[in-house]
């Protein structure tokens, strides 16, 4: 069996990644969700589960095989069930989607940092650093290629639900909670995101938690 261990959904973002990582897949699985920052936090991450991720999250065991970080999960997952499940047939579709997939992974960090992830609240648009104007630009500019070029008219990044649009997920939900302004091509891609079976069945496990992480809300 499949166990993964995951942060509040409330607040995390990559274990919002891995999760849909597992629910794309089709296979089933056992989650364990662990209050971050809380009285048991510092404890908990040290014992022998979370050994190998160093006490991060998500991390997923398949059997006595480890594997932390949401790309990599991706990947071993894709090895299982096959990679069509995750990334586009077309050699080129899939080469934009898995870059911009590395992108999504490696970058962004000043909407990261000023836009953390909360499906707690809405709140009223506000001004944005100009670093972070830029990646909401370079963000949806992507997104536009992505269904501009190879959408094929589908709601998603590359048609059907993929790799790409699971690591943009989180994405999504910043541009809601935050309420930033975006073109309407990309506001309908978020549309699409936020009605999918597997982010209504995580919003709803976040509605759910009753953790407060009083770093992760605005005053």
């Amino acid at each position: 069996m499949l166990k993964l261990l995951i942060g509040n959904k409330a607040y995390s973002s990559w274990s919002l990644r891995g999760w849909l990582a597992l629910k794309q897949s089709g296979l089933p699985f056992e989650e364990e969700v662990v209050s971050l920052y809380g009285e048991s936090w510092e404890s908990r991450r040290l014992e022998a589960d979370f050994a190998p991720s160093n006490g991060k999250v998500p991390i997923l065991w398949d059997g006595d095989i480890a594997i932390w970080e949401s790309t990599a999960i991706i990947d071993h997952l894709a090895d299982k069930v096959g990679v069509d499940r995750y990334w586009p047939a077309d050699p080129a579709a899939r080469a934009f989607a898995r870059s911009i997939a590395a992108e999504m992974h490696a970058g962004y960090s000043a909407l990261r940092s000023h836009c953390t992830m909360n499906l707690r609240h809405v709140y009223p648009s506000e001004p944005l650093p100009p670093e972070v104007e830029a990646d909401v630009q370079r963000i949806t500019s992507l997104w536009d290629q992505a269904r501009t070029r190879f959408g094929g008219g589908g709601d998603f990044l590359f048609g059907a639900f993929g790799a790409a649009d699971i690591m943009f997920s989180a994405v999504v939900t910043r541009f809601r909670t935050y309420s930033i302004p975006i073109p309407a091509l990309a506001a309908d891609y978020c549309e699409a995101v936020r009605a999918h079976p597997f982010m209504v069945e995580w919003a709803e496990g976040a509605a759910r938690e009753t953790w407060v992480i009083e770093k992760f809300e605005r005053a």
